[in-house]
């Protein structure tokens, strides 16, 4: 297994820079990096070839490699440049008119909530969210509260899978039977799961499930999924129409759901080709150890947060509810002054911003991070929070 220090020599990260913010981007190894730039050469060196005769084969074999990692069918996903994308997708897919609902968490990531309000208004349909107070009790009381939310006119139920803003991992898996059951469409945004949680889409029973490989997976950016399941797939229409539309005879087709929604037209695929390299990555590192340790961390992380004036938690202490990304709030008016003040002078990138009326500073722990990480967020919050909070006692 390879310890925090030899993995961080790995990654192109800035040396300088204590990196706490996988969750945002994610980060590139540079092995993995590497086979990315080689498909991209190899693309430059006979475009016709790589675009006109190998792409089938290459996307399949790249297919086939991420649906094992995730637990489906190859022909059950397909390739996205990320999740939004992949929620883009279903969103304008999913058939909603007057009066119709669809269904979210205030733990939900701006975008995707920004692209359902966009198709609802559009629609003349509902958005609905649910409040969850934070911080959060139990599983049980999480899935209550959110299916007591739906309705005989809610058409899809969206929720993360790792929230964004929060870092809860969320039980899904009974929404989504509860769901079926009652005939409503599910749609998981999955941005934050793959790397982090080993995944058994088909356990899961989401309708849709949206998914990054740029994250916690390590792969390059631009590279995301979007699950469907078989039952399903129909109700799919592509964002964009292209060859894969009803494909010419000669062209190899596998079904509408991967023709249509994969083959879109000239695209950079070195970010889905370069997946498979992520995935012989981890598992090269024994990436279960490695995530194992940073779920220590990060919990080490979080009892020295709570231990600071002003942090609050947003979850029981309960390992449960997190893997590798703590959010906690901060008693802090300007969540950016604190973010730049963290980085300008101490040189720890970590994202502070702004939750329903709240600010909340989210730590993540990949496998590069190490105490000495951890020493530092706290050494720097100790300088910024401690004045603050004499400021206000007096």
């Amino acid at each position: 297994m390879s310890d925090a220090r030899a993995l961080r020599e790995l990654f192109l990260l800035d040396e300088d820079v204590v990196f706490l913010n996988h969750g945002s981007f994610g980060a590139c190894p540079r092995p993995v990096f590497e086979v990315y730039q080689a498909w991209q050469r190899e693309l430059e060196r006979q475009p016709v070839a790589f675009l006109g005769r190998r792409y089938f084969d290459l996307m399949a074999a790249a297919r086939a490699r991420l649906a094992d990692y995730v637990g489906c069918d190859t022909d059950d996903l397909v390739y996205v440049s990320n999740a939004t994308t992949g929620v883009n997708l279903v969103a304008r897919s999913v058939s909603l008119g007057p009066g119709d609902e669809v269904l979210i968490t205030d733990h939900e990531y701006g975008a995707c909530e920004r692209a359902l309000r966009f198709l609802c208004a559009k629609r003349g349909a509902s958005l609905r969210t649910v409040a969850i107070d934070a911080p959060v009790t139990t599983a049980e009381a999480f899935e209550d509260a959110v299916w007591s939310a739906v309705g005989p006119r809610t058409r899809l139920l969206m929720v993360s899978h790792i929230t964004s803003p929060t870092g809860l991992v969320l039980p899904i898996e009974g929404l989504c039977r509860r769901a079926r059951a009652a005939g409503v469409l599910t749609l998981v945004d999955g941005a934050h799961g793959p790397g982090q949680l080993p995944l058994d889409l088909r356990a899961i029973g989401a309708d849709f499930y949206a998914g990054n490989c740029h994250k916690w997976m390590c792969g390059p950016k631009g590279a995301g999924f979007l699950y469907a399941r078989r039952e399903v797939q129909h109700q799919l229409e592509p964002l964009i129409i292209g060859w894969g539309w009803q494909p010419e005879s000669w062209r190899p087709s596998v079904s509408p759901f991967i023709d249509q929604l994969e083959h879109t037209g000239t695209r950079d695929l070195a970010p889905f080709l370069a997946v498979p390299a992520a995935i012989d990555f981890q598992r090269e590192h024994d990436w279960p150890r490695v995530r194992e340790r940073s779920a220590r961390l990060l919990r080490e992380a979080r009892a020295r947060l709570l231990a600071l004036p002003g942090v609050e938690a947003l979850h029981p202490d309960d390992p449960a509810w997190t893997r590798q990304m703590e959010a906690v709030t901060v008693a802090w008016d300007d969540p950016f002054d604190l973010a730049a003040r963290l980085y300008a002078s101490h040189r720890v990138e970590v994202p502070v911003y702004a939750w329903n009326g709240r600010t909340v500073l989210r730590v993540s722990m990949q496998g590069y991070n190490d105490h000495a990480d951890v020493d530092a967020l706290i050494a720097a919050l100790e300088q910024q929070l401690l004045p603050a909070a004499v400021e206000t006692r007096y």
